[in-house]
């Protein structure tokens, strides 16, 4: 089974945001009560469906936790929605292009 190419440059980009990718993975696993170890999250998977299979409640919590912990607010009417919350990488890469702590 091949892996679909990567839909956008934060997804393209492996380790550039490595350390943010860890520390998401385990605000994830804290904010949902996720039994996954964060070690063992795949950064590139989908956060819903098939990947973590996340809902919107729970993206609403990841989200005020990121806003409370990096210093700037995701909204939810933001359009690039969908990519920003695609995988954790891709919510690294904009998280690392907005933080303000």
């Amino acid at each position: 089974m091949s892996l679909p190419p990567p839909t956008s440059a934060a997804d393209a980009a492996p380790g550039q945001h490595a350390e943010l990718e860890r520390e998401l993975a385990q605000l994830f696993v804290d904010a949902l009560n996720l039994e996954t170890p964060a070690a063992e999250i795949d950064v590139t998977a989908p956060l819903f469906g098939d990947g973590l299979g996340l809902d919107s409640i729970d993206i609403l919590e990841v989200a005020l936790e990121v806003s409370q912990r990096y210093g700037f607010q995701l909204r939810s009417d933001d359009q690039d929605n969908e990519r920003i919350f695609r995988s954790i990488r891709s919510l690294a890469a904009h998280v690392a292009q907005h933080r303000a702590k």
